[in-house]
């Protein structure tokens, strides 16, 4: 090592090797046993017996010196003071042990073990007048020191000197003790009987220290000593003592609560609830929930229904107080405030209270929802302002729906809207709500005005459509017309209001104006958010009007945008429809049982079908050659739903050739090994055409159909044979008679026998 220590060696391991349970067998008992007996005896000092007097002053002496060597070393120990004092007292000399206890008070007289010990050792010897100027001693030198008070009137107490007992107490109340002492003496004077003693001693506790609590305890006092009219003097007292003020009253909450819960105990519920209600209109309700939680446990006892309803109702609206001052954007609590101030005052009407009640609660009900909107979001994010912006709408709403302020209605919805930032967002629900609202009061020209400025000022699909909906229910068509073409010159590419607009003239029966709108919709150079909805509704138009070659022609001007395999199923199942026959000038027959229709043609549906296949199969074939797999699998599937369209069509309108044909058509599942790189391979499941097949490899396709006809032949000859008596080789599909098969095992048996 280059330190110059030695290695250190590596720790040896034992292993054991025979790990069979020993033959005698040691439980825990006889351990703890044997170690318990074989433990060694403590040292215990000898008893010495003291024969006569001689002996007995030499221990003594002996004792002493010792007693004394320690005290002389350790002075400032009172433990062996004590212990000096105890020792002399047990040989009867106690004024040697007093003399040692002077003298450990000379050293600490401030020691309250000291002068309990002093005093305990007195009265075992039965000195009481001795023990007496002891505890004299002690409270004079320790006035504060509340133990050394009790043992005092407890020794006077016991020796029956009742006088001298209240002269201590008396002496002691002079300093101005804690509450314990009052009680203690108060507690003294009921023992014997002098109550009215008692009752000045709490008047004089309450002049020290004029606490709720004591206050309580002296109408306790005097409700026990069944006088009622004391007890209600003195919680008047009580309250005329703390006053009006907001910080006394709550302050006093107890003495009200205990004012309130004696007259409840004497059956003067009326006097209990006035106590309540004037100690809780004098507080504010986030700092009286415990006298709001008495009082409302008083209403469920003794209250009528509306008494009970308005306590809980002003318990809640502590609890959302606490919560809306937590977190005043809590959007959820300010609507449960309102809707629980909305309650209260539904509850005055139901009840039929006066007015000025009703009016309270009104403004209440205002007042909070003004706390409310004043809650105004931080940021301009719409998600911020979803839930506020419902707090002005339901104000509004309770304006014009319960109070029938009009005038304050509307004063609402513009403040609202000048509130929302209109150039970074809006919301339509505002604008149409004050349109309606102005609508309801008959003044049309306002709402158009209202809807105008909307749409002036922020435009967006749901102002135009509310605009829209508005003269529609007018039926000013021609301004929903000016409306339609104003909302799309807003958004051109917006595909249901092109829709809507042509179904509006579809409505009038304007049938040129609807192709009209349709048409100019299909030529848009921007494109449409949903252009198949678009064309459906064009087809649906044509279908509907009973234009069979209009809806053709559209089927076909489709196809040359999208050949989506879904267009050229609905082209093939529109010409095998049948559609209502409407000639010009022929009115619409009113029953549907009556109306004519034009029967469709199975060969043009059958027709489309083969163009559609042909088409897919053709893009399919493209994207094999620019080796686009993805493509090439999503044509697979198209083609294969195509035909299961196809064959759903043949088995409700062809014959079974036809059935047959398409079946024919159908894929098969194959698996095929595609490789990934040059060391892997993956396994794929493809879809195999018979089609694909016959053009590429015809000998592989011949085989194909000779297997398939082979396999439908055996699902025919199958019953057959087992008619007339063969089995059928369900390993092969061969037709077996019973003596070929008797010859097979005659052969069988022959081959084990050479074996």
């Amino acid at each position: 090592m280059q330190d110059g220590r030695a290695p250190r060696k590596a720790p040896t391991f034992f292993r054991v090797k025979n790990r069979a349970p020993a033959a005698v067998q040691i439980t825990a008992e006889q351990l703890l046993r044997e170690a318990q007996e074989r433990q060694e005896s403590q040292f215990k000092a000898p008893k010495q017996r003291v024969e006569d007097f001689e002996e007995l002053h030499e221990y003594r002496g002996r004792k002493r010196k010792e007693f004394e060597e320690r005290v002389r070393r350790t002075r400032g120990s009172l433990k062996e003071w004590t212990s000096y004092a105890s020792w002399e007292a047990s040989q009867g000399e106690y004024d040697r042990s007093r003399s040692v206890y002077e003298r450990a008070l000379d050293v600490d007289a401030r020691s309250i073990p000291l002068w309990l010990s002093y005093t305990e050792m007195e009265l075992k010897a039965r000195n009481v007048q001795h023990a007496r100027n002891l505890f004299d001693r002690a409270v004079t030198l320790l006035p504060r020191v509340d133990q050394l008070w009790y043992k005092y009137v407890y020794l006077e107490e016991l020796l029956q000197n009742i006088p001298g007992a209240r002269q201590v107490f008396e002496r002691w109340m002079k300093w101005e003790p804690d509450d314990k002492a009052w009680q203690a003496y108060i507690k003294f004077e009921e023992r014997y009987g002098e109550l009215d003693r008692a009752s000045a001693l709490h008047e004089r506790w309450i002049g020290i220290r004029p606490d709720p609590r004591v206050w309580v305890k002296w109408g306790k006092f005097e409700e026990e000593r069944q006088r009622p009219d004391k007890a209600r003097e003195v919680f008047q007292t009580a309250l005329e003592f703390f006053g009006d003020d907001e910080e006394q009253i709550e302050k006093a909450q107890a003495v009200f609560a205990a004012f309130a819960r004696m007259e409840t105990r004497l059956k003067e519920y009326e006097r209990a609830r006035v106590i309540y209600k004037f100690a809780l209109s004098r507080l504010p309700r986030s700092k009286s929930g415990s006298l709001y939680a008495a009082y409302t446990k008083f209403e469920k006892q003794h209250g009528t229904r509306s008494t009970l309803e308005s306590t809980v109702v002003g318990k809640r609206r502590i609890q959302y107080e606490d919560e809306v001052l937590h977190d005043p954007r809590n959007y959820d609590v300010w609507f449960d405030y309102v809707r629980l101030e909305e309650s209260a005052r539904r509850t005055a009407i139901e009840d039929e209270e006066d007015d000025t009640i009703i009016q309270k609660a009104t403004n209440r009900v205002r007042e909070v929802y003004e706390r409310a909107v004043a809650q105004v979001p931080p940021g301009k994010e719409k998600r911020l302002w979803r839930r506020y912006i419902f707090l002005w709408l339901e104000y509004a709403l309770f304006e014009e729906i319960e109070t029938k302020d009009y005038d304050r209605t509307r004063q609402i919805y513009q403040t609202a809207l000048k509130v929302v930032p209109h150039k970074s967002f809006t919301f339509a629900k505002l604008w149409i709500l004050f349109s309606r609202f102005e609508i309801r009061r008959l003044r049309l020209p306002e709402a158009r005005k209202i809807l105008g400025a909307a749409i002036g000022i922020c435009p967006k699909p749901k102002l135009f459509q509310g605009y829209i909906d508005l003269e529609v229910e007018l039926r000013e068509f021609d301004r929903v017309r000016t409306l339609y073409e104003k909302y799309l010159e807003y958004d051109p590419t917006n595909a249901a209001a092109w829709i809507k607009f042509a179904e509006l003239e579809t409505t009038l029966q304007d049938l040129p104006r609807t192709r009209g709108i349709y048409e100019l919709a299909l030529t848009q150079p921007q494109g449409l958010s949903m252009p198949e909805l678009l064309w459906k509704s064009y087809i649906d138009f044509e279908i509907d009007e009973g234009e069979r070659e209009r809806a053709r022609a559209l089927y076909e001007r489709l196809i040359e945008r999208s050949s989506h395999y879904k267009v050229w199923i609905s082209y093939a199942l529109f010409e095998v429809s049948p559609i209502r026959a409407v000639s010009a000038g022929d009115e619409e027959p009113e029953d549907e049982d009556n109306i004519v229709t034009t029967p469709g043609d199975p060969e043009r549906a059958r027709a489309v079908f083969e163009r559609g296949y042909n088409h897919l199969k053709q893009e399919t074939a493209k994207a094999i050659e620019r080796n686009m797999d993805e493509d090439a699998t999503n044509f697979k599937k198209a083609r294969r739903d195509l035909l299961q369209a196809w064959k759903s069509f043949e088995q409700e309108h062809g014959t079974q050739r036809e059935l047959l044909k398409v079946e024919s058509m159908m894929p098969t599942i194959k698996t095929i090994h595609k490789k990934i790189d040059e060391y892997n391979m993956e396994e794929v499941l493809d879809m195999v055409f018979p089609d694909d097949l016959r053009e590429s490899n015809p000998s592989a396709f011949k085989f194909l159909k000779m297997a398939q006809a082979w396999k439908a032949q055996a699902s025919v000859s199958q019953p057959v044979a087992q008619a007339n008596g063969f089995q059928i080789d369900k390993r092969h599909d061969d037709v077996v008679s019973p003596d070929a098969e008797m010859k097979d095992e005659d052969e069988d048996e022959k081959e084990d026998e050479n074996a």
